[in-house]
Formats: C-alpha cells, structure tokens, sequence
C-alpha cells in the first residue's frame, strides 16, 4: 500500500508541471475540449498552407508534341470593369478571410510560394533565369515594404494600406490552345496571369503597366481555397477561382497572338472594325476547329444530301431563299387549320346551294309565268 500511496502523486505532478511548461491552448470543439500546439496556432493565424502533394495534383502536365495536331497561343485583356470579370476585383479588402486575386498573388510572390516572370511582351520565359528580383520589382512600382531577418530567414512584409488593388484594373491572360489527335478535341487553359497597374502618367493621361507573370499552375492551390458568387443575383458562392478560370467564365479580348514579329492586335489592325473581325474570326477559328474536322456517319450524310436536294428544287422552282428555315407546323395549329378550312369549304358549298335553289326557282317561276300566258291565250 505504502509504493501505490507514493506512486500515485508522482504521476501527478509529473502531468502537472509537463502541462504548465509545454505552450498549449485549449480549443472547444464538439467532441470536447483537446489542446492545440504553438505551431499549429501559428500556422492558422498565416493562413491556408498549401502541401507538396496539393501542388502537385494541381500541376498539368504538358502534351507531347507527338500527340498534338494544332496549337495557338492567345494573349487575352481582363477589363475588371465588366460584369464578368468583376469576381476577381472584389472584395477590395480581406472580408472574412476573403481576398480578391490580386492579393492571392501578392502574398504567394512576396512569401516566395509563387515565383513572378519578367514580363517581355509577347517573348515570355519561365525559366529561372528570367525570375523576378522581388525587392526590386516592389521599387519599381513604388510598393513600401519591410524587411524582417536576415539571410535565409528574411521576410518580406506589405501591409494591407500599401498592396495597391484599387490600381490593378486589367489583367494579362495567356491561354493555350491545343487540338489533342488521341482525344481527337480542342483543349484549352491557361498558361499564365499577368497583374496590370492602371496609372496616371507623367503627361496626364493614363498609363498601363504590366508588373510580371505568373504561372497559373502555380496559383492553383490558393485559387480552390478561394470561393466568389458571380452575380449579385444569387450570393452563394457555388465557384472557385480555380473553376472561374478552367470553365472560361471570363470576358476576355484579344490583344496579341504569337506571331513571327511579334506584334500586337492594334499593330497589325489599325482601324478598329478590321481589328474587331479579326478577333472574332480568331475566335470563331479556334472554337469550330474540331468541328471541321468532324466526319459525319452515313445517316447524317444521307440527310444532309436530301436537306441539298431539297434545297435545289426549291431554287430551281424560283425560291431566291432556298436556305431559309421552315417553322413547322405544331399539331395543334394544323387543327385549326382543318378547321378554318373544314368551314371554308362548308360556306363554299352553302352558297354554291343558296344559288342552285335560287336558280330552280327562277326557272320554275319562269316556267310558271309561260305557262299561265300561253293558257291566257288559248281562252281568248
């Protein structure tokens, strides 16, 4: 009895004073009350961590040149003051945890999480060597910053009244565009996102600066942590960003596209309606290139040359519209069809009798009135 009485208030203390010297707190939660390590409150106060393995799985592996037919690379303008683009430009401020795109890439550029490109109009890299000093790109732009450590421990801190998201109005989108011959279909992502600054320049007026590239597999993980509502109509936020960019639910034009001399869309098109039917044709092109390729079965060839058929005999009969579409009567519209001309037919054959039986009866009366003349001359 005397080694249990002892034993006893040893473990005691021992759990006494491991739980006053260890730096824990107590988190409530439906189970019960367990307690939550320093690190752990550490982590949750920086934010949501993205793991080795989440990166990967948002990573996209590129096609094999064996295994492509077609591919085009399209440089696209977000104007955030359309209505489909404005989910990228609100919330201005962190709301709840919420933050709009631009402070998603700020905060993974300054941590280092998400490397920045040079921008080079139209001749992009990412490759190391056209990595972005990030320091430096903060002078150039005029974005105050702190430096806190030294050597590998040194950090950058932007604090929120200096990140300038009322400027950045317009983003750089680079998609990609290719015809896969083994799905035997159009692909399409995107490659990059390119931050704009909107500013007034030294002359007035207004200027754009494009601040550095970014790829968008890399934002992907901070992306699907990250849900918007896309219209003021339904406030639930049923999408990601990560979905708002791989379902294109963006308004983007046209700027540039590669080409050999590397010029842009206003370069190669002056005038504004040549440049407006160039986009749309490009547009158009990329949309209906698997369709052209498509090889109807022996159906659907069949019905395509009797719709032909038809169409010449109409053209041949006269019809200077023979592509017109014809609206087919419903059922219940060739009801009353048949029956407008169900009483049609009975009014025609009313009439036709009114006039039968009037003519009977100006024969018979004619017949009457010879009658009683030729009697009135046999009296006399």
């Amino acid at each position: 009895m005397k080694i249990y009485r002892f034993i006893v208030p040893v473990a005691t203390v021992a759990a006494i004073c491991i739980s006053t010297f260890t730096p824990s707190a107590q988190v409530e939660n439906a189970g019960g009350v367990r307690r939550r390590a320093e690190r752990e409150k550490n982590n949750q106060s920086e934010g949501p961590t993205v793991t080795q393995r989440m990166q990967g799985f948002f990573e996209n592996k590129e096609t094999h040149d064996a295994d492509l037919e077609y591919m085009r690379k399209i440089y696209r303008q977000l104007d955030l003051q359309k209505e489909k683009n404005q989910p990228l430009y609100f919330p201005e401020d962190i709301v709840d945890g919420q933050m709009n795109l631009f402070r998603i890439i700020m905060n993974g550029v300054v941590d280092g999480t998400v490397p920045a490109y040079e921008y080079l109009d139209g001749r992009e890299v990412f490759t190391d060597k056209y990595k972005v000093n990030v320091p430096e790109m903060l002078d150039r732009f005029g974005i105050y910053f702190n430096q806190t450590g030294s050597g590998k421990n040194e950090k950058l801190v932007i604090e929120e009244a200096d990140v300038p998201t009322a400027q950045v109005l317009n983003y750089y989108i680079l998609e990609k565009w290719e015809f896969d011959r083994r799905s035997n279909r159009m692909k399409t992502r995107v490659e990059a996102i390119c931050p704009v600054l909107n500013r007034t320049s030294d002359f007035g007026g207004e200027a754009r600066y494009p601040m550095f590239w970014v790829k968008f597999d890399a934002l992907r993980p901070f992306l699907a942590q990250q849900y918007v509502f896309l219209s003021d109509d339904n406030n639930l936020a049923q999408y990601s960003l990560d979905d708002y960019f791989n379902l294109g639910m963006y308004d983007g034009e046209i700027y540039k596209t590669t080409n050999l001399r590397n010029l842009s869309m206003n370069q190669m098109f002056p005038d504004e309606d040549d440049r407006k039917h160039a986009q749309d044709s490009i547009d158009n092109r990329l949309r209906t290139y698997g369709q052209n390729r498509w090889v109807p079965t022996r159906e659907e060839y069949l019905a395509m040359k009797e719709k032909e058929a038809e169409a010449a005999k109409r053209l041949a009969a006269g019809d200077t519209l023979p592509d017109r579409t014809v609206v087919e009567e419903s059922p219940v519209e060739t009801k009353t069809v048949k029956k407008t001309t169900t009483s049609s037919t009975k009014k025609r054959t009313t009439t036709k009798k009114r006039a039968s039986t009037r003519a009977k009866k100006s024969s018979s009366n004619n017949a009457n009135s010879n009658a009683t003349k030729s009697v009135r001359r046999r009296k006399k």
